[in-house]
């Protein structure tokens, strides 16, 4: 809390805890704009990715475009970082090796991973409590689905 935060009376607007499905969708949107920068590109591939799984299966356009814009304006209100440990707090933990697979595949796919990627997905596992024998065949796994 910063001094202004603490003579004003004003907190993060992060209050309540996440679903899970919005836990898991912050978690992908957090690895993806980790290097500062989150394109359409991306922001669609977040959304094709998330629609084909068995969480977001009952979630229609309108239902996925409000949660995305809800993450969004925390990400754009708060950062990076508010956003993150909501998520994370808010992450069941039979969800969680998912949900470092899936920010893997997503970070990985344009073939470019900067630093800033590199450093969130290390600090994501150990976030998430992921063994590094698990995140190791994670990434492993992910670097050769995105060769192609």
């Amino acid at each position: 809390m910063g001094l202004f935060d603490k003579m004003f009376g004003t907190q993060s607007q992060v209050e309540d805890a996440f679903i899970p499905a919005e836990a898991f969708a912050a978690i992908t949107l957090a690895a993806t704009a980790s290097d500062g920068y989150l394109s359409e590109e991306e922001a669609r591939a977040i959304s094709s990715t998330l629609s084909r799984m068995r969480l977001f299966r009952s979630y229609s356009n309108d239902v996925m475009i409000r949660m995305f814009d809800k993450l969004l304006a925390i990400l754009r209100r708060e950062g990076i970082d508010v956003l993150f440990n909501a998520a994370k707090e808010s992450l069941p933990g039979d969800l969680r090796e998912a949900a470092f697979a899936v920010a893997t595949d997503l970070v990985l796919a344009d073939g470019v991973v900067s630093q800033e990627e590199r450093d969130f997905l290390n600090d994501l596992y150990q976030a998430l409590g992921i063994s590094s024998d698990i995140a190791t065949q994670i990434v492993q796994v992910m670097l050769i689905k995105n060769r192609g």
